[in-house]
């Protein structure tokens, strides 16, 4: 089955020269963006909870002290008094690992963030198994379940250093609160400057009429790379980067439904509550096709370098591979 030619219509939003690192740490971006909107705007202030090294939240604080808040071992506290700082009329940023946040303190945000509706921006980093050799007790799995339970929370989680830049200047000019997922290692550039990230819509990196790869965060560039392998098969293949889990783009997800008739979705999460289960729900009540989920199943994680903990745990670029043929197979 032959490749067929991208619609003239499409351009491609990829990064096309190598002037850029090759990889970039989104945590790194996350510290030095918050420092340009501190200086944008005076009522930018920043928690964290005695992890500012590791969070980068350090080069906020380092650049202005008074606005910035270090809470110590106290996640819950730190959510209290950032949901204070916003009823104030502040933009609080707190952040931490995600094992803490919302883990230790989701009825916090539940309580004081959501149903307050307040306009608190919790960014964390650490996420999923690259945490690697810290293991399953600080390798946040099931996150983006609980936030995307919270109603009128917006759920974000950048696939490179450039959109997660811009992700964090979108969620300090949205009023309301907001969950920014970050990850440990440095990620591939994906994009160039010239992108532009919009709260709520899907990214088409890649056309492609046979089926949909749907991903997000540290497995957007690992479906870029299946998708290649799968056009050397002929096999065409759709990417999509939906940045945005919570509100999702469905209106995407129905395109790519109808246009492909089979869809893969990839994360780094459980398969329970994140990506997949919110995009099944999307397909199941619009346009109902065949799909696999490229996820953690139903275990926890444990000690190993993120790249092992990649490919035992299933999610590389050769399991969205497979994930391809199988769903190719149930496909009408």
């Amino acid at each position: 089955m032959a490749k067929p030619p991208a619609p003239k219509s499409w351009k491609s939003p990829l990064r096309s020269s190598l002037k850029l690192p090759e990889e970039v740490s989104l945590r790194e971006t996350y510290g030095k963006t918050l420092v340009a909107l501190g200086k944008e705007n005076p009522d930018i202030v920043v928690l964290d909870a005695d992890l500012c090294p590791s969070t980068m939240t350090h080069y906020f604080g380092e650049a202005f002290p008074e606005r910035f808040f270090d809470v110590g071992i106290a996640e819950e506290n730190m959510i209290g008094i950032a949901s204070g700082l916003a009823a104030s009329g502040k933009i609080p940023f707190a952040s931490t690992f995600a094992v803490f946040a919302p883990g230790r303190c989701f009825d916090q945000i539940r309580v004081a963030v959501a149903q307050s509706k307040l306009n608190v921006k919790i960014v964390v980093t650490h996420a999923g198994l690259t945490v690697g050799e810290d293991g399953g007790s600080h390798q946040a799995l099931e996150d983006l379940a609980l936030m995307c339970s919270l109603p009128g929370f917006t759920v974000i989680v950048p696939a490179d250093a450039i959109e997660t830049a811009q992700v964090i200047r979108a969620v300090a000019s949205h009023d309301g609160p907001c969950y920014v997922r970050l990850c440990r290692p440095k990620l591939p550039l994906i994009y160039d400057n010239s992108y532009r990230f919009s709260l709520g819509k899907a990214v088409n990196l890649r056309p492609g009429t046979d089926v949909t790869v749907i991903a997000i965060g540290v497995l957007v560039a690992p479906a870029l790379e299946a998708s290649k392998e799968l056009s050397a098969e002929g096999v065409s293949c759709r990417v999509l980067n939906m940045p945005t889990l919570k509100p999702i783009d469905e209106q995407a997800i129905i395109k790519a439904a109808g246009e492909t008739g089979a869809i893969v979705t990839a994360e780094e999460h459980q398969e329970h509550g994140g990506l997949g289960s919110i995009v099944a729900r999307v397909v199941a009540k619009n346009s109902p096709v065949p799909m696999e989920f490229v996820a953690v199943k139903d275990v926890f994680g444990q000690s190993g370098k993120p790249a092992e903990l990649l490919a035992v745990y299933g999610l590389t670029s050769k399991d969205i591979v497979s994930a391809v043929r199988e769903v190719l197979k149930r496909k009408r």
